[in-house]
């Protein structure tokens, strides 16, 4: 997984999204990093191929032009839907720095379209990341939005980061 990140994972994660051959598309952070910091990015686009074609997307003025394109109402309800599903997975006792924002970490608008659709590959109702699976084309992964959405699992995390280390 360091080598999909460019660095090593600084929190548990989980494979919320995979090709059919296993490798990793997406990742589910979880809402701590291991020192305790927020993470507001729960969902995480790993695969290269992907990655690259949304930087080219987002490069031609993509962030913009999805943002323009899309309902603000429904991308607000997006964010909304986001937060309330990593802030319910910061444990109950935590007392330092929450994680804040939506997709992305922002709480209105479009920051990332990487952000966006990895949230709607792992199942999120995200009309950003439709837009963006709709400019792409053929993304490659034909399982992605079927029951891809997953739960913060920590002894799983160690084996995934073990199997794409």
């Amino acid at each position: 997984m360091a080598a999909l990140l460019g660095r090593a994972p600084q929190c548990a994660f989980d494979m919320a999204v995979a090709h059919d051959d296993g490798r990793p598309v997406v990742i589910a952070n979880a809402p701590l990093l291991d020192d305790g910091r927020p993470m507001p990015t729960r969902y995480w686009l790993v695969d290269v191929d992907l990655r690259r074609r949304v930087s080219q997307l987002e490069g031609a003025g993509g962030v913009r032009a999805a943002e323009a394109a899309v309902d603000p109402e429904a991308l607000a309800a997006a964010h909304d839907r986001y937060a309330s599903e990593r802030d319910a997975l910061v444990p109950p006792d935590h007392r330092g720095p929450r994680p804040t924002g939506g997709i992305g970490g922002t709480a209105r608008g479009v920051k990332c379209l990487h952000a966006h659709l990895a949230y709607r590959l792992a199942g999120g109702d995200d009309p950003v990341g439709e837009w963006v699976m709709a400019r792409l084309g053929d993304i490659g992964v034909s399982s992605a939005i079927e029951g891809a959405a997953t739960e913060s699992a920590p002894a799983e995390s160690a084996s995934v980061a073990a199997s794409y280390a």
